[in-house]
């Protein structure tokens, strides 16, 4: 059984078995420490009985008005926790608290265009493409804008598809 806390700076020494998967983004030291300082409550580690880390959620709150939202920087959990709910719950955990205490309209996030695995599993918890975004990882992979309406968003205006393909230079405010 694993346990859900807060990520600490200190599992930045010990998170690095999940971080192995080709599909996981690695970030530098400095960007985990902005996001701990700035969203604490939106960072979150599921941990073994033994302490190994075993997934983890790093997110952010942006925005304002009707774009004011959740954003899932990263989600991953490590090969041999996969497929036991470990993901969905970390999720939820993200999306509770932008949504009761951060009171956004939407959470969002991006997913590889190839992830077929995560594209299925964000679409079963309500997600929707809102957009595709041209070679957005590094350059050569297209990058899947997946959104999901909060309580907040009683008309779920924020899950409307765009409608056409962009880039990353493109500006949405968002």
């Amino acid at each position: 059984m694993t346990v859900l806390r807060r990520f600490t700076p200190s599992d930045l020494f010990k998170y690095n078995q999940v971080n192995l998967d080709r599909l996981t983004e690695t970030y530098h030291t400095n960007f985990y420490f902005h996001y701990f300082v700035n969203w604490p409550n939106l960072c979150h580690i599921s941990e073994s009985p033994s302490g190994d880390v075993t997934g983890y959620i790093v997110g952010k709150v942006e925005g304002t008005g009707k774009r004011h939202k959740g954003h899932v920087t990263a989600v991953t959990v490590s090969p041999e926790y996969r497929r036991i709910g470990q993901a969905s719950t970390l999720m939820k955990v993200l999306e509770t608290i932008s949504d009761k205490v951060y009171n956004g309209y939407f959470v969002d996030l991006y997913v590889r265009a190839s992830n077929t695995v995560a594209f299925d599993m964000y679409s079963k918890m309500d997600y929707h493409l809102f957009r595709r975004v041209l070679n957005y990882y590094s350059g050569e992979e297209d990058g899947l804008d997946l959104r999901k309406a909060l309580s907040r968003d009683v008309n779920k205006e924020s899950i409307v598809p765009l409608g056409r393909d962009v880039t990353d230079e493109d500006d949405f405010g968002d």
